[in-house]
C-alpha cells in the first residue's frame, strides 16, 4: 500500500475530529452562501446538516500530497453532499426543468439559425408563449436549478485521480469558460458578480440599478443560453 493511502486508511479519530472542528465554519460558509440562492423553503440548517456529513466524509477520506488542500478537497466534498440532499428532497418541479429544457433548445435553435444571441422576444415567438410567461420560466430556471453550475462542476470532481476524466473535466471548464465570456454583457456580469464576487441577487440588482427580480431573469436567462450551447460541446465530445 502506497504511503499516502496507508496514512488517509490510518488517520486516528482524534486527527479526523481535529479536521472536522478545524473546518466547521467552512461548512456554514458553503450552506448560506448556495442558500442565498434557492427559494425561501430551502432551510440552510438542512444544508449544514448535510455539509457536515460531506466534511466527516472528507476529514476520513482526505490523501494528503494529491496536489488539492483539505480545503479544497472538503469545499468539493461539503457542497455534493448539499447537493445530494437537495435532490433527494426533489423540490424542483419537473414542469421548472421541462419548461427549462424548451427553452434551451428554442434558443440554441435561433442562435443557430441567426448566428447571434437570441433574443427574448424570439424565444418567447418560438415557444408561442407570451414575454410574460417566458420571463417566467428563466426566473423559475434560476430559482430552482439546484446551484446550476456548481451541480455541474462538483460532481464526481471529488473522487480518485483519472487522468482520463481529469482531462475531460478541464476540457469542459474551458468550453464553459468560453461560453461564459459569449454571453450577452448583462448576463455575464450576472454570472461573474455571483458565482465570482458571491453576490446575490439583491447586491447584483444594486450595482444593475435593476430589480432583484430582473436579476433572476437575466441569470435564468443565462443559464438556458449556457445549456443550449453547451449541448453542442457535449455532443461534439460524443462524437
Amino acid at each position: 500500500m502506497p504511503v499516502h493511502a496507508y496514512k488517509a486508511a490510518h488517520r486516528g479519530p482524534a486527527e479526523t475530529e481535529a479536521l472536522v472542528l478545524r473546518h466547521a465554519e467552512l461548512v456554514k460558509r458553503i450552506a448560506y452562501h448556495l442558500a442565498g440562492r434557492l427559494p425561501p423553503s430551502v432551510e440552510v440548517n438542512d444544508l449544514i446538516q448535510a455539509g457536515m456529513l460531506g466534511l466527516i466524509e472528507a476529514a476520513a477520506n482526505y490523501v494528503e500530497n494529491r496536489g488539492a488542500s483539505f480545503e479544497t478537497y472538503a469545499g468539493i466534498r461539503i457542497r455534493g453532499a448539499m447537493i445530494d440532499a437537495l435532490r433527494s428532497l426533489d423540490w424542483a418541479p419537473r414542469s421548472v426543468h421541462r419548461k427549462a429544457r424548451e427553452v434551451a433548445a428554442a434558443v440554441r435553435e435561433i442562435e443557430k439559425e441567426t448566428g447571434r444571441d437570441a433574443r427574448d422576444a424570439e424565444i418567447a415567438a418560438r415557444l408561442g408563449i407570451s414575454l410574460e410567461e417566458y420571463h417566467e420560466i428563466v426566473q423559475d430556471a434560476a430559482s430552482c436549478r439546484l446551484a446550476s453550475l456548481e451541480d455541474v462542476l462538483v460532481e464526481n470532481a471529488a473522487d480518485s485521480a483519472d487522468p482520463f476524466r481529469d482531462a475531460a473535466e478541464e476540457e469542459f471548464r474551458e468550453a464553459l469558460a468560453r461560453a461564459i465570456d459569449g454571453l450577452p454583457e448583462r448576463e455575464k456580469l450576472v454570472m461573474s458578480l455571483y458565482y465570482g464576487d458571491g453576490l446575490n441577487l439583491k447586491e447584483i440588482g444594486a450595482v444593475l440599478k435593476v430589480t432583484e427580480s430582473r436579476v433572476c431573469q437575466l441569470h435564468g436567462q443565462a443559464l438556458v443560453r449556457l445549456r443550449a450551447r453547451m449541448a453542442d460541446w457535449c455532443e461534439g465530445t460524443g462524437d
